[in-house]
């Protein structure tokens, strides 16, 4: 059914990643899929098109890449696909645009993110799940956390 998985992780929110887990698992287990996660680094025009400064606390692009990286192995090892069918990319640039991208340039079949509860901010900007949902070309599968957890 979905040979090719994308799942976008934001690793500054692992909880994101625990609401997706047992989703991303049933879907991989069910045709040997191979699962892409993908980890994007919002670009100094991203911050500033929303009216936010980029925080210079790490240096390089090198360095925030690498860090990113380290943290989304770490992140792909919570799930229960063998290593074999897994592939992590990290990209810079507006979320919801790199996502897509990739998305287009694997063929990807299905997108499985998680998504937080709106907030004000979220309802004048919109959300990158949101954007995601409109614009793939695949199916998109959002989950949200429930309220109980929000609590």
């Amino acid at each position: 059914m979905y040979k090719t998985i994308l799942v976008p992780v934001d690793i500054t929110e692992p909880e994101l990643t625990q609401q997706v887990i047992p989703h991303v698992n049933a879907l991989a287990r069910l045709e040997d899929s191979h699962v892409h996660f993908l980890a994007v680094i919002p670009s100094r025009a991203t911050y500033a098109a929303f009216g936010f400064a980029a925080t210079a606390a790490i240096e390089t692009k090198d360095e925030t890449i690498a860090l990113a990286t380290e943290g989304l192995a770490k992140a792909a090892k919570q799930f229960s696909v063998p290593e074999d069918r897994v592939t992590t990319h990290v990209a810079v640039g507006d979320p919801k645009d790199q996502i897509l991208e990739l998305a287009d340039a694997l063929n990807a079949e299905i997108i499985v993110m998680g998504s937080n509860r709106p907030s004000a901010i979220t309802y004048l900007l919109g959300s990158n799940a949101t954007a995601v949902v409109r614009h793939a070309n695949c199916p998109v599968l959002v989950v949200r956390e429930s309220a109980n957890a929000a609590r």
